[in-house]
């Protein structure tokens, strides 16, 4: 056994110490994510003007369009508990990871229905449809935001190939 820099390996097994593992969890931001910024820089360079983050609607979208009364939500897939081939459940601490995702969720759907209950159209983006094995072409997916956000229904899901949605 040795340790170095916040890692134990124990034979051929390398652990991350659980203290190492905390400050890795908490680093993770919560808004401006990579994902979030690619689609934010794909549809401000087609000429769509947004406010982000905007504190005054339900879940404090990631990405507002006033002008079409349309929100777009990019979601983490493990954080949102999506159902995806991307995305594997904790090996530790399991119980603690199975209940937090479950009240995202519900948090989630309690801003969805508030959303669009104040006649906001709601698009959810996964993050398997923006980064990964089963990501959709950058041009597509950006085509399919924008065509959604000019003529789309009220709620909206994207997901990366061979996702299954909830909804």
């Amino acid at each position: 056994m040795y340790s170095y820099l916040g890692l134990t390996q124990f034979g051929g097994t390398l652990f991350i110490l659980t203290s190492t593992r905390r400050r890795i969890m908490a680093s993770i931001p919560s808004k401006n994510t990579k994902p979030e910024l690619r689609i934010r820089r794909a549809l401000h360079a087609l000429g769509f003007r947004y406010r982000t983050h905007v504190k005054d609607l339900p879940g404090t979208p990631d990405i507002v369009f006033p002008k079409y009364k349309a929100v777009v939500q990019v979601n983490g897939c493990f954080w949102h508990g999506h159902n995806c081939l991307s995305n594997r459940p904790a090996k530790n601490n399991l119980t603690y990871w199975l209940e937090k995702i479950q009240k995202n969720k519900l948090r989630d759907e309690r801003n969805k229905q508030a959303l669009l209950k104040s006649e906001w159209r709601l698009m959810v983006v996964w993050e398997c449809a923006i980064q990964g094995k089963r990501k959709l072409d950058q041009e597509i997916l950006v085509s399919l935001i924008e065509n959604w956000l000019l003529v789309g229904n009220e709620f909206v899901e994207i997901a990366g190939k061979g996702a299954i949605t909830d909804t």
